[in-house]
């Protein structure tokens, strides 16, 4: 009896005992994944720490290679003001002006200064189009015949086989600049649509490439038809309230009333002389009547590298960029550009394909340069490199024809660098680093 208790006794104890210890054991936190879960954490944010110093480093750089480009070009009387932008993936890295508004006054161009853009224009055409076109409004085989009944250019043939393809590639068969005189002198479209019946056709449409401002007009009068309004509403209402391009005008009397604006510029032998601002291609604002800012350039820049799809389609985007006609020859300014191998045109884009040092692999340039009342401005997207640059400028200058690449080797050199340190996009990656 006395043994049954012992035994008891023993066995409470031990029970008690191995109670404590499940106690003491589960009462224990684990720290293993608090611990790592913790370390992902701190790591992920030291390495976005990190990422967000080099962007500041980087940007900086660049603002102060690009002062120095422009305060040499205004030192050395190339030119007067200048609005920049610059747009990489999804940020826009420079969106800044140079120089004087006015050569007579102390105010500065700034990211809001608005300057004419000529041709550039016809891009904003070209891709208002594509949208029209994958809304089912209009077509690339649309005759021009068919919106404009007034519109003849050669035989009844010729004028029949002539399409918004033809005008928005600069490929319907017209004389180099055939009536650009009669947009300068403010005629109405529809009365400059009749006029080319006088003209006699120097290819047959889609065969050759001959670039214009009157026949590329047209378009605006085929949009008009399709949509029941005015160009300017359209590209309006279509990209520039959406995009918050506040300060882009399409008409004259706007842009005379705004005070941001850099005045056109002339040289003269003892220096610059101010030019007034003309309201001439407002009559052809898809071929040269639209004016902005760098601001506003900046973000239709970030819009054309697909940055807004909610916007448009990145496959509507890609048909205006895609070759319609080679453009020959070795004499444009652009066709010496470094690696340049060839160039097209698209629908209101000129498309260049270049190679990079000894890489055999060819890129593309979506580009178009512009010229209107002695202002004088380039843009270019790279797509493989998710890069715009668009420089704008208040009178003509020499640096125009190698801006485009000057800006791209400082991007380049500065941005081009490979990233120092660990992957931060990759949680597995981080985890990886962790366990390791």
């Amino acid at each position: 009896m006395r043994r049954s208790k012992i035994l008891i006794g023993i066995s409470l104890l031990i029970l008690s005992l191995v109670v404590l210890v499940l106690n003491a054991f589960m009462s224990i936190p684990d720290p293993g994944p608090k611990v790592a879960v913790s370390s992902i954490d701190h790591l992920r944010e030291a390495l976005a720490t990190k990422e967000a110093l080099l962007y500041k480093k980087r940007q900086e750089e660049l603002r102060v290679a690009i002062n120095s480009y422009f305060d040499k070009a205004i030192a050395a009387g190339d030119i007067v003001g200048a609005g920049v932008s610059i747009v990489q993936k999804d940020s826009v890295i420079i969106s800044d002006g140079y120089g004087k508004r006015n050569i007579n006054r102390d105010e500065r161009v700034d990211g809001g200064t608005i300057f004419r853009l000529g041709s550039l224009s016809k891009g904003f055409a070209g891709v208002l189009a594509a949208e029209l076109k994958d809304e089912g409004k209009l077509h690339w085989e649309d005759k021009v015949s068919d919106f404009i009944p007034e519109f003849r250019f050669g035989d009844r043939n010729n004028t029949s086989m002539i399409t918004l393809a033809n005008i928005l590639s600069h490929t319907s068969g017209t004389p180099y600049h055939s009536y650009t005189n009669l947009v300068e002198a403010g005629l109405p479209l529809q009365d400059i649509a009749q006029r080319f019946k006088e003209v006699t056709p120097i290819s047959e449409p889609g065969l050759m490439y001959s670039y214009q401002n009157a026949m590329f007009a047209l378009c605006g009068e085929m949009i008009h038809k399709a949509t029941g309004q005015d160009i300017s509403e359209v590209l309006a209402n279509t990209f520039f309230d959406p995009l918050g391009m506040c300060s882009t005008t399409m008409d004259y009397e706007t842009l005379a009333h705004m005070e941001n604006v850099a005045m056109p510029h002339s040289k003269r032998r003892n220096g610059w002389r101010t030019l007034p601002l003309s309201n001439n291609y407002y009559n052809a604002i898809a071929a040269g009547g639209i004016s902005a800012s760098s601001v506003d350039m900046a973000k239709w820049m970030r819009f054309l590298l697909g940055h807004n799809p909610e916007l448009m389609s990145k496959s509507a985007l890609a048909e205006t960029f895609a070759p319609f006609i080679e453009i020959k020859g070795e004499s444009k300014y652009y066709q010496r550009w470094p690696g340049h191998t060839s160039s097209y045109y698209g629908y209101g884009w000129r498309i260049h394909k270049f190679k990079e040092n000894d890489s055999q692999k060819e890129k593309t340039i979506w580009h178009h340069g512009g010229s209107v009342n002695n202002y004088r401005n380039e843009i270019a997207l790279y797509p493989e490199a998710d890069l715009g640059i668009c420089v704008l400028l208040s009178n003509n200058s020499r640096i125009a024809r190698t801006v485009i690449p000057d800006l791209y080797e400082i991007v380049k050199d500065i941005y081009g660098q490979t990233t120092p340190g660990i992957p931060v996009n990759k949680e597995n990656d981080l985890v990886q680093l962790h366990l390791e």
